[in-house]
């Protein structure tokens, strides 16, 4: 052990281990540099910026400057046709003469999408289903109808469609609305022999409203008064009164007649 100690003492053991040293950083550097020097490090060219050009001028350009070229493609509502929208590598990466580049760029053609259901939907809600879907809302024009707003058609290139109907993603579509007023010319409902209180339901129910009430005979019993004319009345002629009239009836104490 004395002996193996003083020999860690000696100028050989330190020259020795100084060698080694030496001999490791010299074989570090070697792989540092030839690494380097096998890869280009340090060296290349600009990727040029492409963003926003049609894609003939973005090939043009990538393929004069050595480069190859990966297209993919995707349908952007609003975005130009042909329009690269992505670029890899950014511009201004340096990479290796040769390098691929890898650009997005839009549809030419919209894909088809269903078109959701929306009959009877508020406007609001209409609009809002509309463009989650990609769709947009064209004309609106409004029918009689007692919902105000509320969706009763839709129409698209001027054709009535229903929900499921393919169109290309993008498109307007009309809607048609109720305009809150009803129907202008409603059905006259026949109110002989029903109560009173009945009838003021079916007036209301019609679009219509209760006007002169006429007492025919003794009444004890206000609650129980049916009706045995109107006017106007349900004719051969004549079925059919503008919304909002007022039907007169004459009613009578008793029960309706079987």
């Amino acid at each position: 052990m004395s002996k193996f100690t003083a020999y860690l003492k000696t100028k050989s053991f330190r020259n020795t281990i100084i060698s080694a040293i030496l001999v490791s950083i010299v074989i570090v550097l070697i792989a540092f540099y030839s690494l380097s020097y096998y890869t280009r490090h340090g060296s290349g060219i600009l990727v040029p910026r492409v963003m926003s050009m049609p894609i003939d001028k973005a090939l043009s350009t990538l393929k004069d400057q050595g480069f190859g070229v990966s297209i993919d493609s995707v349908y952007v509502l609003d975005q130009v046709p042909g329009t690269v929208i992505e670029q890899d590598p950014d511009a201004g990466t340096n990479v290796k003469e040769g390098r691929m580049i890898y650009l997005k760029i839009v549809k030419n053609q919209a894909p088809n999408v269903a078109l959701p259901d929306i009959i009877d939907a508020p406007y609001i809600s209409a609009e809002a289903t509309l463009s989650n879907y990609g769709l947009k809302i064209g004309d609106t024009t409004f029918a009689p109808d007692i919902a105000r707003n509320h969706v009763l058609q839709v129409k698209f290139a001027g054709q009535v469609i229903q929900a499921g109907t393919k169109i290309p993603k993008g498109s307007k579509v009309d809607l048609v609305l109720g305009d809150g007023s009803g129907a202008s010319e409603v059905e006259i409902p026949d109110l002989v022999n029903q109560d009173l209180d009945a009838a003021r339901f079916v007036l209301k129910n019609s679009g219509l409203a209760l006007g002169i009430v006429t007492y025919q005979g003794s009444i004890t019993d206000s609650t129980n008064l049916i009706i045995v004319s109107q006017m106007p009345a349900k004719t051969d002629s004549v079925t059919k009164v503008g919304n909002g009239t007022r039907i007169n009836v004459t009613v009578t104490q008793g029960k309706k007649t079987p």
